[in-house]
């Protein structure tokens, strides 16, 4: 395996987008007491294999069922991710009446008759930009998904305070969205976004570090770790009393181009948690919502030319081989993705809350 990582590298955009024909879009809202926002990744026409698996203990969803491989919708058009906690998944019926007068979703029946089946999970942000009631809906789903379906094939992704990112937190820290990308030598890429907003920390309190710091990082000196801890400490007493509760969720899409069964992209959103692992402890908490999607748009064959071995008792060996690789490279994209979240987002203080960033208290 470690021969695979040294010949891997990140994708052009080191983004979700670097998955052909995946598009995103953000919405956001900010001051007046907003900070939240939406989300969204848009398939190909035609749809994409998706899947879920969905490990924290409080999360909010719309649709997941129908990503059941037993089930009959085939491809998804569009993922939604939003802020807002439950009352955020009303941005979903935004999405949908767009997809909808685009004529993509679930045929139906006759010409332009269709019902979009859009997957969605919502993080909790609420009060976190002062005013309790400032949450996503159907029209911020809508100009999200026009902004994924404006940007260009293989656009670089805004992270940080962006989109469902917008109110996120990590353990005391302000989080955000955050993606990156692998490229296979098979020529596979599989790619993750990520918006953090977990009860559990990102930062190592041993070395300062992030728990996703790329191998080998110095730890962070000591004083420079004792001030942070000060600093967070005073940051939570203020927040005492006005900013919402341990209440998160980290919401994931990992991507890939290859051609995977409904069943192999959900356990490629299965194994995607461990990366998700890696990079925030705890995880999975009871507070917590964590919810990870699989797409795969099919464009690049499994293995090499699509050719199975000569004795094909053996290519059921060098199908498991190419699948773990991806299953691997999710893992290890997603725990980038969550690494490039809080490295990119900015501190917040306002009447929600009072959120400094690992930058400004770490450094670089």
């Amino acid at each position: 395996m470690e021969d695979l990582e040294d010949r891997t590298a990140p994708g052009a955009a080191d983004a979700l987008t670097d998955v052909a024909g995946l598009r995103v879009g953000h919405a956001q809202r900010t001051g007046d007491g907003w900070l939240t926002g939406v989300t969204v990744v848009l398939a190909p026409p035609g749809g994409a294999v998706t899947a879920v698996d969905v490990r924290g203990g409080g999360p909010g969803t719309r649709e997941t069922d129908a990503l059941d491989p037993r089930n009959i919708v085939p491809r998804i058009e569009a993922v939604v991710l939003a802020g807002g906690s439950a009352f955020g998944l009303d941005a979903a019926s935004g999405v949908a009446a767009w997809l909808e007068e685009q004529g993509r979703g679930f045929p139906v029946g006759g010409p332009g008759r269709v019902v979009p089946v859009v997957p969605a999970a919502a993080l909790f942000d609420l009060g976190r930009g002062g005013d309790w009631h400032a949450r996503p809906d159907a029209a911020m789903g809508r100009a999200a998904a026009t902004a994924a379906a404006a940007s260009p094939q293989g656009a670089p992704v805004p992270q940080g305070a962006a989109g469902a990112g917008t109110g996120a937190v990590v353990g005391g820290l302000k989080g955000g969205t955050g993606t990156a990308s692998t490229v296979l030598p098979s020529g596979v890429t599989v790619a993750a976004l990520a918006v953090v907003n977990a009860a559990g920390s990102a930062v190592d309190p041993a070395t300062g570090l992030l728990w996703a710091a790329a191998p080998g990082a110095p730890p962070v000196p000591q004083g420079v770790r004792e001030r942070a801890r000060e600093r967070l400490a005073a940051a939570a007493a203020r927040n005492a009393g006005r900013a919402a509760g341990p209440l998160n969720t980290t919401l994931a899409v990992v991507a890939t181009d290859a051609d995977l069964s409904r069943s192999q992209a959900h356990k490629l959103a299965g194994t995607a948690h461990d990366g998700l692992a890696r990079a925030i402890r705890p995880v999975h908490l009871l507070s917590d919502g964590d919810t990870v999607f699989a797409v795969a748009t099919g464009a690049r064959p499994l293995l090499p030319h699509g050719e199975p071995a000569a004795d094909p008792a053996f290519g059921v060996h060098l199908a498991a081989g190419a699948l773990d690789a991806i299953f691997a490279a999710g893992a290890d994209t997603l725990a980038r993705a969550i690494r490039n979240a809080v490295l990119a987002a900015e501190p917040v203080t306002g009447p929600g809350g009072d959120f400094p960033s690992y930058r400004q208290l770490y450094g670089g």
